[in-house]
């Protein structure tokens, strides 16, 4: 029902561990990567005009949820300067013929935690349908006080589909899940703003917004984003089994700048005023960092710096 994305620091440990013959683990200091090929299932993308509603659920400042918009908005325009969040979009132009062009929608506040502050997946679903549309991702997130089943545990974001009725017809909708990590697992699912929990310690980056924990979202958000339009519905873009697939951004977990390697996010540019890390500007004079997507013109991961 879905795909799940596993943090960054999972990645960073599971990249020094290779498998002997005798079937017994042995660590290396790196390990040769296999090809990397995202296979086609033959599947619908979500192509054209997509609007991006919003369901938050739990306290978030209005700035917190002005970067968050600010950054689905930055996208598809052409306004900002170069690195771009728009550039680092267009990959996914790639996935098939056409583009995927993402504004934001409805928002709706859901700030009383009607549902408690511990999810369950059949909650993220009940709140995802608050809004029926056609073209269209229900992206809910939830406050960093609010507990999700496997946050933490297994999953920074999830995202995946449900069956809407639409008049005489049934239809498929996509939906989105990120959460705040910021008081619950930032070393986790906000890294490389915080110290991971495993692999090498290195020195976490500056967020490029000053909130480690929206700032990790910005990361998980993209990642999830870019999987729900090369694979909506379990059947586009991916590598792997459909139950757990590496899909356009999650196949390239922990890649920020040319150069990196598990343990170090690689280069990126740095705001000389503030120290903040970042690699691609968006409207309204953000900068956010965002993680490397796979190519399907080169088979290679690809970052904008």
């Amino acid at each position: 029902m879905g795909s799940y994305y596993h943090f960054a620091s999972l990645f960073l440990l599971c990249c020094f561990i290779t498998v002997a013959p005798t079937g017994a683990r042995k660590l290396t200091a790196l390990v040769e990567q296999q090809p990397l090929i995202l296979k086609y299932h033959n599947g619908a993308l979500l192509k054209g005009n997509i609007t991006v509603n919003l369901i938050w659920y739990g306290q978030f400042t209005p700035i917190q949820r002005s970067i968050i918009v600010d950054f689905i908005q930055s996208l598809n325009s052409p306004r900002a300067a170069l690195p771009s969040v728009s550039t680092w979009w267009k990959t996914t132009d790639k996935y098939k013929s056409g583009s995927s062009a993402l504004v934001v929608g409805k928002q709706i506040l859901h700030e009383a935690y009607t549902l408690g502050k511990s999810l369950k997946t059949m909650h993220l679903l009940a709140l995802s349908k608050k809004v029926n549309g056609l073209n269209s991702i229900n992206v809910v997130l939830t406050a960093k006080d609010v507990a999700v089943d496997g946050f933490c545990m297994s999953r920074c974001g999830t995202h995946g589909s449900t069956r809407v009725s639409q008049g005489k017809r049934v239809i498929r909708s996509a939906y989105v899940w990120v959460g705040n990590s910021e008081t619950q697992c930032p070393g986790q699912c906000a890294w490389p703003f915080h110290q991971p929990i495993y692999g090498p310690q290195t020195p976490p980056l500056v967020s490029p917004n000053g909130d480690v924990g929206v700032d990790g979202m910005i990361i998980n958000l993209a990642t999830v984003l870019a999987g729900t339009v090369t694979n909506p519905f379990n059947n586009g873009f991916f590598q792997g089994p459909a139950t757990a697939p590496l899909e356009a951004v999650s196949a390239c977990t922990g890649i920020f700048g040319s150069g990196a390697y598990p343990g170090d996010p690689g280069r990126v540019l740095v705001e000389k005023t503030t120290g903040a890390s970042y690699n691609a500007n968006g409207v309204n004079g953000r900068k956010y960092l965002l993680p490397a997507m796979w190519d399907p013109q080169t088979s290679a991961c690809k970052t904008l710096v």
